[in-house]
C-alpha cells in the first residue's frame, strides 16, 4: 500500500519540474509582476551580501538568510548601513509606499531591491522572493534569480486562520509550527479558539479555577504572541459565551441559570449550557478574564463568539433571566443578548480592543431578515452560516458594521475536503468544502466596489472536534488555506483556477519537505 501511494506521489508531481519557470511558484500571486529584462541576477558566494539600513529590519534579514542557504546551499552575510555595493540584496522601509503592507521588489543584473512600507510589508516580499527561488529551479541551482518587477499589496487588510485548541488542545510548539507555514503565505492573523464545552485553556490568574488540564500559561501565551510579532502575525483570543461554556460551568455551576443548578455541567458530555444572564458574578468573573486577556494579547481585536446560544433551554425557561425580561419589556428571550453584550463589550472597549462577534440573524436557514439582536456599529461581524453570506454582507453594509468572511461553504476547513476523505470520527454529517469551493470565493460575492468597502477580510476556520493533532490540523489546513490565501491577496482580475493549480505543485512539495502533513488534492490533476 505504501508503495502504491509513493507511486501516486510522484505522478502527481511529474509536470512539475517540466512546468517551473520563475513565476510557477508565487502563490498568493502578486497583484502587478512584470517582466523587465533578460538578465539574470547571479549571487556569488563570499561576494553578495544582503544590505540593510539599520537593525529594525535585522529579523527579516535573517529570514532571507535562511532561505538562501535553504535554496542554493550557501550564507550570505547581512550587513547593516547605506548600500554602496553593487550586487547586493538590499532591503528597505520606503514610507511613500501605500499601504501598510505594500511591497516592491525589482531583480536586475545589478542587484535586488526589496522595499516594504512597513517591516511587514518587507516580510511579505521576503515570502515572494522565497517562491521566486523556489519556482524557478534551474536558475536557483545556479545560483541566479531571474529579474523582474513585482508592485503588490493585498486586496484584503484582514487575512485570518483559526484554530480550536478548546476541543483538542494544541502544545505551543505545534502552534508555532502552524504560525511558520501560514506566514509563507501571506496570513496575518491567527485566530486562538480558547474556550468551548470542551476546555478552556487559558489561564486566568483572578480565576484560576477555570483553566483545564491541559492549557496555556500566561507566560507560554506572552511567548507565543512575541513569535507571531516576529512574522507579523497578530492573535486575535476568542473566549466564547454566553454559550458554548460547559468549561466555565464545570469550574463555576453557580453561573448557570437556576433552574439547572441541580443538573451540574459535565466536560465532554454536557451541551447546551449558558452563562446566566441574571445572575450578577456572571459579569464579575466576565470582566476579570476579559481584562487579563486584554493584558496578554495586544491585538487590536478581541473575539466574543456570541453563536449558537441555546436561549430556549437556557434563559427562555430560567426564572431570574424571565424576570429581568419583565423588568425590561422584552418579549423574546433572545432579546437578553442585548443587555448581556452590552455590558461585556464594555469591558473589551476598556481594554482597548475592537470587539468581533460570530453574525447571528433571526434564522439559522436562508431565509432570514435581520439579526439575532441589534449590533452595535463599532462590533465586527463575521459571516459564518451556509447560505446566509449575502444576507449578513447587505445587513452589514446596511446597519454600518464592518465583515469577515468565513462562510460554510467556502472557508470552513474542518468540513472534509472530498468525499470519503477525513474527518472519518466526530462527522455530524459535515457538508464538503473541495479545494475549488475555497479558491472560488470572492470576498466581495460579485457585489460592486461601493458595497464591498466595509469588508475586511478573510478567516478559514478550523473547528477542532475532529482535529486530535497538529498533523490533522495541517492535514486540514492544507492545500484548501492556499487557496484562501490567494482569495484574500490577490484581485480578482489576476485570479485564474487554472494558474492556481500548476503553482499550488511546487509549494505542496515545499510543506511536504518541512513536515507538514497535506491533503494531495489527486483530483485537480485529472
Amino acid at each position: 500500500m505504501n508503495r502504491i501511494i509513493g507511486i501516486l506521489v510522484v505522478a502527481f508531481f511529474s509536470v512539475v519540474v517540466s512546468a517551473q519557470d520563475h513565476l510557477s511558484a508565487l502563490l498568493p500571486m502578486p497583484n502587478h509582476v512584470e517582466q523587465i529584462g533578460r538578465k539574470s541576477f547571479r549571487v556569488e558566494p563570499g561576494k553578495t551580501v544582503i544590505v540593510i539600513p539599520d537593525g529594525q529590519l535585522r529579523f527579516e534579514a535573517e529570514q532571507l538568510a535562511a532561505i538562501f542557504y535553504e535554496r542554493m546551499g550557501f550564507k550570505l552575510a547581512i550587513k547593516e548601513g547605506e548600500d554602496r555595493q553593487r550586487k547586493s540584496i538590499s532591503l528597505s522601509i520606503d514610507p511613500g509606499l501605500k499601504g501598510k503592507e505594500h511591497y516592491c521588489i525589482e531583480v536586475s543584473s545589478r542587484g535586488v531591491s526589496l522595499r516594504g512600507a512597513t517591516a511587514a510589508a518587507v516580510y511579505r516580499g521576503v515570502t515572494t522572493l522565497d517562491q521566486l527561488l523556489l519556482g524557478d529551479v534551474c536558475n536557483t541551482a545556479e545560483g541566479r534569480i531571474s529579474s523582474i518587477l513585482i508592485d503588490d499589496t493585498p486586496r484584503m487588510d484582514y487575512r485570518c486562520l483559526m484554530l480550536d485548541p478548546a476541543r483538542h488542545f494544541l502544545p505551543i510548539e505545534d502552534v508555532k509550527f502552524y504560525i511558520d507555514q501560514m506566514a509563507r503565505y501571506k496570513y496575518n492573523v491567527l485566530q486562538l479558539h480558547l474556550t468551548d464545552d470542551q476546555g478552556w485553556r487559558i489561564e486566568i490568574k483572578s480565576q484560576p479555577g477555570l483553566a483545564s488540564k491541559h492549557h496555556y500559561s500566561q507566560a507560554e501565551i506572552r511567548d507565543l504572541v512575541a513569535y507571531a510579532s516576529q512574522r507579523h502575525i497578530e492573535i486575535v483570543p476568542e473566549i466564547d459565551v454566553p454559550g458554548h461554556t460547559v468549561a466555565i460551568l464545570s469550574a463555576y455551576p453557580e453561573l448557570a441559570c437556576r433552574h439547572l443548578h441541580s443538573s451540574p455541567a459535565v466536560v465532554g458530555k454536557t451541551v447546551n449550557r449558558m452563562l446566566c444572564a441574571a445572575n450578577p458574578k456572571t459579569y464579575v468573573v466576565l470582566k476579570d478574564v476579559i481584562g487579563e486577556i486584554c493584558q496578554l494579547f495586544p491585538s487590536s481585536y478581541f473575539h466574543l463568539g456570541g453563536d449558537e446560544a441555546a436561549v430556549p433551554e437556557n434563559w427562555a425557561k430560567c426564572p431570574d433571566c424571565r424576570r429581568m425580561m419583565e423588568k425590561k419589556g422584552y418579549t423574546k428571550a433572545t432579546q437578553l443578548m442585548q443587555p448581556f453584550f452590552e455590558e461585556v463589550l464594555s469591558y473589551v472597549k476598556q481594554g482597548g480592543k475592537t470587539p468581533v462577534l460570530w453574525c447571528e440573524l433571526n434564522n439559522i436557514y436562508p431565509p432570514a431578515t435581520d439579526y439575532l439582536f441589534p449590533y452595535p456599529k463599532d462590533v465586527i461581524l463575521v459571516s459564518w452560516r451556509n447560505g446566509l453570506t449575502p444576507t449578513c454582507q447587505r445587513l452589514t453594509a446596511e446597519k454600518g458594521n464592518s465583515l469577515l468572511m468565513a462562510p460554510g461553504e467556502h472557508a470552513y476547513f474542518d468540513y472534509p475536503q472530498w468525499k470519503g476523505d477525513l474527518p472519518e470520527y466526530n462527522n455530524w454529517g459535515m457538508p464538503i468544502t473541495s479545494l475549488q469551493q475555497t479558491y472560488q470565493l470572492d470576498p466581495g460575492y460579485g457585489r460592486p466596489e461601493a458595497e464591498q468597502r466595509h469588508i475586511l477580510g478573510v478567516m478559514g476556520t478550523l473547528w477542532g472536534e475532529a482535529i486530535q493533532d497538529i498533523n490533522r490540523a495541517t492535514y486540514m489546513t492544507y492545500p484548501r488555506a492556499l487557496a484562501l490565501a490567494e482569495a484574500g491577496w490577490t484581485e480578482m482580475p489576476y485570479r485564474s483556477w487554472d494558474s492556481f493549480k500548476q503553482r499550488i505543485y511546487p509549494n505542496l512539495m515545499l510543506l511536504m519537505k518541512s513536515g507538514v502533513s497535506v491533503r494531495v488534492p489527486f483530483e485537480i490533476a485529472r
